[in-house]
């Protein structure tokens, strides 16, 4: 997943983003609500986590402005406030899901992989293509049932892939939910990354639409 942390705790965004990233996310911070507002007109997310009490711009303007614009990510808002009204609040502006502080990590993060799967259609607990099926909630992928093995970057694009299972994703738009902001990135990256994948998971295909992208296809190769 690329996701946008909007959080402005020092100490708790660490911690956040020390277990996203060990969950194989790519993930973008922003401390304050103005930064975090710019990121999310202006870069693609699989979802964003907003902290309500910022500063700059409070966590609820910042949603709204998402929404005003047709930002449709989903929202998995943060607080310290436990009272009926805020939350209330929180899903009025359009938060799609809700958690109060003190919470652990790991169940931020069962929350938003769940967020993630509702919001690509995916209703079913696993989405396969051919012999590699992917579990959202437990990030996890298996070939002919067996755990597969994958490195960070090559996780992050073949569950991008697998989500849009036989519609193209951009090569643009791979680069964007594989990469945080502020890494710098070969040209030829995910090319390199595209032509290991389709070592581990043939017959599965990974197909190069000249011009527009790549796509996963069940069929063997001819």
């Amino acid at each position: 997943m690329k996701l946008l942390l909007v959080e402005d705790d020092a100490a708790l965004a660490a911690e956040i983003l020390r277990v996203l990233r060990a969950e194989n996310c790519a993930v973008d911070h922003a401390p304050n609500g103005e930064d975090g507002a710019h990121l999310g007109d202006t870069e693609t997310y699989d979802a964003a986590v907003l902290d309500i009490g910022l500063p700059k711009r409070d966590g609820i303007a910042v949603l709204q402005g998402w929404r005003a614009a047709g930002r449709t990510l989903p929202v998995l808002v943060l607080t310290a406030r436990d009272a009926w009204s805020d939350k209330v609040a929180g899903f009025k502006a359009g938060a799609d899901d809700y958690l109060v502080k003190p919470f652990r990590v790991e169940e931020l993060v069962i929350r938003l992989r769940a967020l993630v799967r509702r919001a690509a259609a995916h209703g079913a607990t696993t989405v396969a293509c051919g012999p590699i099926s992917f579990d959202p909630g437990l990030g996890a992928f298996t070939r002919d049932g067996l755990p597969l093995r994958l490195t960070g970057l090559e996780w992050r694009v073949l569950s991008c892939l697998i989500l849009r299972r036989d519609g193209v994703v951009p090569r643009g738009e791979l680069m964007e939910r594989v990469y945080e902001g502020d890494a710098e990135v070969e040209s030829n990256s995910v090319e390199v990354i595209i032509t290991r994948l389709r070592r581990k998971i043939a017959p599965a295909r990974i197909e190069t639409v000249r011009g527009h992208g790549y796509r996963l296809t069940a069929g063997e190769a001819a």
